[in-house]
């Protein structure tokens, strides 16, 4: 059995980032590729990001995918306000996820979501609130544009996988050195 799409890759170090991660080459138009679609893709993918939520409910994943992509291009850009439509999209998520979720009266206390669009729109709220919005990068490689949560001490973090668009760095600067420094 063939592939048409590449397997989705889970690297961002958060679950909402690698949903947004689940179209490849996000800034190159003739390349770019959506690496999940249809329910059942939607749920294997969720299995492997380890996203706790009932089964379904993966509708509004593209919309949601898309206005998060939107919104962190624009903190990674230094946009400020964030674009309305994409804001509005995500907000629209978040409410209604709260609205559909239920809290059990279990401890600890925690919103249980209705589907998965709701679990990550939930997942996003908390991401974007929390300290590690300020933690958020975009991959330097040409085309690339994936996002991840720089990690590092010195938040220097630069591409979506030093084995990956890290490598292709490293082999453009080498081959860019030996090609001045050889004779013609």
């Amino acid at each position: 059995m063939t592939l048409d799409r590449p397997e989705p890759q889970f690297i961002a170090g958060h679950p909402v980032l690698d949903l947004v991660n689940t179209v490849a080459w996000r800034t190159d138009d003739a390349r770019r590729t959506e690496r999940v679609t249809g329910a059942r893709e939607w749920a294997r993918w969720a299995a492997g990001a380890g996203i706790d939520a009932p089964p379904g409910g993966a509708d509004g994943l593209p919309a949601l995918r898309n206005a998060l992509g939107e919104i962190l291009d624009a903190l990674a850009d230094g946009v400020r306000p964030l674009p309305s439509a994409p804001w509005q999209e995500l907000n629209r998520a978040i409410v209604g996820a709260r609205q559909r979720a239920r809290l059990p009266a279990e401890l600890p206390l925690r919103w249980r979501p209705a589907g998965l669009a709701d679990a990550l729109a939930l997942s996003a709220e908390e991401l974007l609130s929390g300290p590690d919005a300020e933690r958020i990068g975009r991959c330097q490689g040409p085309g690339c544009g994936w996002f991840y949560l720089d990690r590092t001490r010195a938040g220097n973090r630069r591409w979506c996988s030093s084995g990956d668009c890290g490598n292709r760095a490293r082999a453009r600067r080498h081959y860019a050195r030996n090609a001045q420094s050889s004779p013609r």
